[in-house]
Formats: C-alpha cells, sequence, structure tokens
C-alpha cells in the first residue's frame, strides 16, 4: 500500500515512520517553504501542492487529491490540524477511490460540530457541560447574542463549532465583553477551519481536562485507552500531557472510559477518535467534544500501553478487527509526560521564533522519545503552527518520569531560533506542578504573576555543545568526497568551526 500523508511537520514524520514498519511506501506533501522539510526528505515520493498560505497549499482538497494521483497512492493519512476533521476532504478521497485513514465523512460530520458532538453525547445519557445547543445564527442580533449568554450564565467560552486546538475560543467574565468575544472568535475560526460558526458554553472555574483514546473498527468494536491529563495549557492549547493522571483513580477510569465508549457506540464511530472530558473538582465529569482524529498527544497513550495507535488507524482502514486485550488498554505500565516544543521566545510572551536552525541535538537516552519535525538547516516558517518537536519521557513512576523529563530537556539543544525548552524547565521546577495541584486555569494564573519574568536562568541553552553539533553537520557536508576531510576534521577542527558559527549566531 502507498500512503499519502496530507500534513507536515513531526505528525508526517511519525506517520512515516509507522508506514515504514509495516512495509508501505509514502508520499508527503509539500508547499513552496517546506521544499526542504524533514518530512519530504523521509518520504519515499514527494509532491509540491502550492503556495506558502495553507489554503494554497495543506488546506488545498483538489491539491492533495491531485497529488495522490500523480503519485499512484492507494490511502491518505491526514494526521492532525489541517483536513483531519474535515468531512468534504474524507468524501473527496473516497470518491477518488483512496482509502481515508480515519472516521467516516459521515462521522466527522457530526462529532466534529461540537454542537452537535454534545447533542449525541446527551442521547448517549452522558452528561455534557451547560450550554448553547445549536450554533449561534450568523445573523443574531446583538440582543440576541446577550440572551443567548445569560440563558447559559456567566463566566462563559465562546467556542468554534470545528477544529481544536484552542483556535476560536474566547473567554468571557461578564455580558461586557460578550460581543466582541463572539466577532474575534468567529474570526479567527474562520481563518483556522474555514467555518465561523460559533457557540457558547458555561465555563467551569477550576476543571481538569481529561480525555479518553478510542479505537473503534468497522466490526463494531470499541477499545478505550487509559485518560490522557490535558491541564497544563497555555491560552487553552494544551502545552504539557500526561498518562495517566493522579486524579484519576481506576474506578472513575472505568466510568469515564464505559461513558467515551458509549458516545462512540451511539454514532457507530471507527478509526481512532477522542473523548475530551472536564473534571470538576467534585469528582464529577462533563462530555466536552469529541476530536475525529489523531491527537498531537497520542504518543503519552503508546508509551504507557505499548500500543502504536498509528499503525492500528492504518489495520483498521485495512478492514481489520481490533484484538487488542481490553484491560491492557485501560492498565498503564508507568507514566509518560510530553512536552510540545515550540519555536516561540518564552521571554517575549510566547511570539513565534522562526528563522533558520542552524544546530539541532534531540534528547535521547533510556525513556525519552523525541517526535521531531525539523533538521538543522531548515528554515522555520511563519505560515504554520511553530511546534517542531514533541519530546516524551516515560518512567515507571511520575517522579521518575518527571526527572527524567527533566534530563532530557536539559539535553535537548536547538541554536539559531528560540524555543519553549527553558519554559518547560522552569515548569518543572514549580512544586504545584510537581505535586499535581492544577487545573486548567493553573498556567495561565502563574505566568501572569511572574510579569514577564525572563526564563534565562532555565535556559538549556549551551552554545557551543550545540555549535559543534551542528559544525559536524557542516563538515560532513563540506568534506563529501574528500580523502581527508580538510581542516575540521579533528574534534579541534570542528570546535574552531563551532566557536565561528556560534559568533554568526
Amino acid at each position: 500500500m502507498k500512503v499519502l500523508i496530507a500534513n507536515r511537520g513531526e505528525i508526517a514524520v511519525r506517520i512515516i515512520r509507522a508506514c515504514r514498519e509495516m512495509g508501505h511506501s509514502t508520499v508527503a506533501v509539500y508547499s513552496d517553504c517546506d521544499r526542504d522539510a524533514r518530512h519530504v526528505r523521509d518520504a519515499d515520493t514527494a509532491v509540491h501542492i502550492g503556495a506558502n498560505d495553507a489554503k494554497s497549499s495543506y488546506l488545498n482538497i483538489d491539491a492533495i487529491v491531485a497529488a495522490a494521483a500523480i503519485a499512484k497512492a492507494d490511502a491518505v493519512h491526514p494526521g492532525y490540524g489541517f483536513l483531519a476533521e474535515n468531512a468534504a476532504f474524507a468524501r473527496a478521497c473516497a470518491g477518488a477511490g483512496l482509502t481515508f485513514i480515519g472516521p467516516s465523512a459521515d462521522a466527522i460530520d457530526l462529532m466534529g460540530s461540537k454542537t452537535a458532538a454534545r447533542t449525541a453525547a446527551v442521547a448517549a445519557g452522558v452528561p455534557v457541560v451547560p450550554g448553547t445547543d445549536a450554533p449561534l445564527a450568523a445573523a443574531a442580533s446583538d440582543d440576541e447574542l446577550r440572551r443567548a449568554a445569560s440563558a447559559v450564565g456567566f463566566p462563559l467560552m465562546v467556542k468554534a463549532v470545528a477544529g481544536g486546538g484552542g483556535k476560536g475560543m474566547r473567554v468571557v467574565e461578564s455580558p461586557a465583553g460578550l460581543l466582541t468575544a463572539v466577532q474575534t472568535a468567529r474570526s479567527e475560526a474562520g481563518s483556522a477551519f474555514g467555518d465561523t460558526a460559533v457557540y457558547l458554553e458555561r465555563r467551569l472555574t477550576k476543571p481538569r481536562h481529561i480525555e479518553i483514546q478510542l479505537l473503534g473498527d468497522h466490526h463494531g468494536t470499541i477499545v478505550p485507552f487509559v485518560e490522557r491529563e490535558c491541564s497544563i495549557q497555555r491560552r487553552h492549547q494544551k502545552v504539557v500531557e500526561e498518562s495517566p493522571s493522579i486524579a484519576v483513580p481506576p474506578a472513575l477510569r472505568e466510568r469515564m472510559a464505559a461513558a467515551a465508549t458509549a458516545v462512540a457506540k451511539s454514532v457507530g464511530y471507527t478509526n481512532a477518535g477522542t473523548i475530551e472530558f472536564l473534571l470538576d473538582e467534585d469528582g464529577s465529569f462533563h462530555f466536552l467534544e469529541m476530536n475525529t482524529r489523531l491527537q498531537v498527544e497520542h504518543p503519552v497513550t503508546e508509551m504507557v500501553t505499548d500500543i502504536d495507535l498509528v499503525q492500528w488507524q492504518i489495520r483498521i482502514a485495512r478492514g481489520e478487527r481490533l484484538d487488542i486485550d481490553p484491560v491492557r488498554a485501560l492498565t498503564p505500565n508507568g507514566h509518560a509526560i510530553e512536552c510540545r516544543i515550540y519555536a516561540e521566545d518564552p521571554d517575549q510572551g510566547f511570539m513565534p521564533s522562526p528563522g533558520l536552525i542552524r544546530g539541532l541535538r534531540a534528547a535521547a537516552g533510556p525513556g525519552v522519545r523525541d517526535d521531531g519535525g525539523v533538521v538543522a538547516g531548515y528554515t522555520v516558517p511563519v505560515f504554520y503552527d511553530s511546534m517542531i518537536a514533541k519530546l516524551i519521557a516515560w518512567a515507571p513512576s511520575r517522579p521518575e518520569a518527571l526527572g527524567r523529563m527533566a534530563r532530557a530537556l536539559a539535553e535537548y539543544q536547538v541554536l539559531g531560533i528560540r524555543t519553549t525548552i527553558p519554559f518547560f524547565l522552569w515548569l518543572l521546577d514549580q512544586p504545584d506542578y510537581l505535586d499535581g495541584r492544577y487545573d486548567t486555569t493553573y498556567l495561565d494564573r502563574v505566568l501572569a504573576e511572574r510579569r514577564g519574568e525572563s526564563f534565562s536562568s532555565f535556559s538549556s541553552d549551551d552554545t557551543e555543545a550545540i555549535a559543534i553539533a551542528a559544525a559536524v553537520d557542516t563538515f560532513l557536508k563540506a568534506s563529501a568526497g574528500k580523502a581527508d576531510g580538510g581542516p575540521a576534521a579533528t574534534r579541534s577542527g570542528w570546535v574552531q568551526v563551532a566557536r565561528r558559527e556560534a559568533l554568526r549566531g
């Protein structure tokens, strides 16, 4: 089977790896600025699909389907983001005779709409967070919006009906901020997902964000997995995920897994999906939404279950039956933590830090997994999400996993751009985080208390060390085909080149 990956970055690399292990050939697609990207290098074949803006490339259904025809692909994996939850794309793939490695277009239509998903959850007997049962009308008057908000109650959230990742979402503390929040959320949702529809939802004050990964085959079997803790969020965007959650005892895990399964079964769901819940302080949980795709944080589930979710996506798409032991899927083996490494400057309000990666040394060692999407010499563009890698640490216990993650973060070196690594090292030094005393409001609250204080004291940067690593790559390229390797053929030579590179950086 030849699989086209309709995505870019680390998730494209992740899917390529899974396909290669299964013996499937791969096709990458790329925009102008991604011509030399890692996923293009790693795939067996690559097809150019358009200009840098996502609408001309990674959101261009016609271009991607045409690329599959050019490359003679048999199947398409959408990854996450972009077209992953676009029912029209799933239908276009089917219409072109391509196997879509994901749920059915009907399931995406139903559960990809957060309001329709809420209705499905209620029908399955699963509690939901109070909110509007339908999207706000595009032509709704200001008075109609105010009445809808009053019925939901403040504080509330304005949320995009489509998509995810914190985009198209605004907190409204009082009626005064409602109209601006609706307008802003609609605009952001339209830009991110091509759909301006939004709805209102009551904001719980201090909830945890807990999600249940599941797989469903075409024979009616649904397998839920051990929960993921996703409460460490900045501006509603997850930045750290763990499995399992220290706030979820086994009995609660069973109840949440049963609720997730009930929702999935009620809509005949197939392939990978995730049911997201808000867990209140009193131990009650409420359905939040369903993500009809693979999640960014899927590696932590893989690390504690030793089950490859991407490979199972492919196997399910081929019609295979799920034969995963449900007890194994719900019983965590150890503890895993994931940090999303972004090309952002935490000392400048997490502003994007695009530019040339002059050197890169990923962390390694026992229990460490690097899901990276970039290489040295690649220029991080301004056009897409700024995540360049995910760092995952596993250990028998949470304290051990935290220690391993701190070690791995200190090893991870990126030269040429700013990253969020110093921020993560700071977070792993915070007593409340270490003790598990947090909720979805924790990170924004403690960052506000810092009042812009620098993270530089937590920097893992070792300019000479990373420059040496960069120089090794420079040397290997420069000396290709030369018998003596040139003046940098010794470590001292590398150091000289490294120091020169460091001065340039």
